[in-house]
């Protein structure tokens, strides 16, 4: 009788059981699947897919027009012993720009949205509209905007204030000269972080119980800052997880910035070239596939990482 339970418990936690089992739940469940399935099959087509061809397909040398020809790990090798372009520039300016736009953007992204969550409920969602609106402009809004305050012409906002002020004795060509570059993408970059990411941040805190400040006064908080990091903090981990998640996705895909700026996708002496662009020149440019899907899967591998950071700050091991 105990081998004949035994051996029932072995059939029961099979794999084609439990494939038997979901696939019953599912029709159980199949309204619930019918609402799901736009996003499924969205999610199937535009990500799922395009990774996995990805993943194939930097395996491989493929120009775009003859079959792919398998290669094994060589791309991945060329890119950490033969790419000096990518070495040297391509990761470097990554990780500098990731490291100062990243928490930079989302320290202001919280710093603003707590402002504007202290003003009273008539003005703040003018606020939170001037915070928010430079990021839905996009691209319009850095060719217009900061194309104009950065020309290298005398009628440039930048040069011409300097050239008032006597500070400079020529116009400077700020977007052409590497020295400048870097750091007005950084700029730009700053000013347009304030997405659905802030929007997210001052959701959260919104749904700050009150009741805990109050509470917080009475065992010893005595002043506003104390109150973020004990009270305002814990209570919106997750706005404060999922901003941080958009935050580094939005960083480490950055790349159109230095192209809408200069308008060049190779940028002068590589100053403003970032993983993206690297991808693009490979992909658009030169027509190795092969290799464009090597750098999107290390780039891919890299995003992990750091989401897998990310979680672990917000959400520790054991914790909530």
């Amino acid at each position: 009788m105990m081998k004949q339970s035994i051996a029932g418990t072995g059939a029961a936690g099979s794999p084609l059981s439990r494939l038997h089992r979901f696939f019953r739940e599912m029709w159980r469940d199949r309204v619930v699947y019918l609402f799901l399935a736009p996003f499924l099959i969205s999610f199937l087509v535009f990500i799922f897919i395009p990774v996995l061809l990805a993943a194939l397909l930097s395996l491989t040398s493929f120009n775009g027009f003859s079959f792919p020809r398998f290669v094994g790990i060589d791309n991945f090798i060329a890119i950490l012993s033969q790419d000096l372009i990518f070495l040297k520039f391509a990761l470097a300016n990554t990780l500098k720009f990731a490291i100062i736009v990243g928490p930079g953007g989302y320290i202001l992204s919280f710093g603003f949205a707590w402002l504007i969550h202290q003003l009273p409920k008539k003005i703040r969602d003018y606020y939170t509209l001037a915070f928010y609106a430079p990021s839905l402009a996009g691209g319009v809004a850095l060719v217009v905007v900061w194309g104009a305050a950065f020309s290298g012409d005398r009628v440039g906002y930048l040069n011409h204030i300097l050239l008032q002020a006597g500070l400079i004795d020529s116009p400077q060509l700020w977007l052409q000269d590497p020295r400048y570059l870097m750091g007005i993408m950084i700029i730009v970059s700053l000013w347009t972080s304030f997405s659905i990411g802030f929007l997210a941040i001052l959701a959260g805190l919104q749904t700050v119980n009150q009741e805990m400040y109050e509470a917080g006064r009475i065992d010893g908080i005595s002043n506003p800052l104390q109150e973020v990091f004990y009270i305002t903090i814990p209570s919106i981990k997750p706005q404060m997880l999922f901003s941080a998640i958009m935050t580094v996705v939005g960083t480490l895909k950055a790349g159109s910035i230095s192209v809408q700026l200069t308008g060049q996708m190779i940028t002068p002496q590589y100053a403003g070239h970032l993983i993206i662009n690297h991808i693009d020149d490979y992909a658009f440019l030169r027509f190795e596939l092969g290799y464009a899907s090597a750098l999107c899967v290390m780039l891919l591998i890299v995003s992990y990482l750091v989401l897998r950071f990310c979680y672990r700050l917000f959400i520790p091991k054991g914790g909530e």
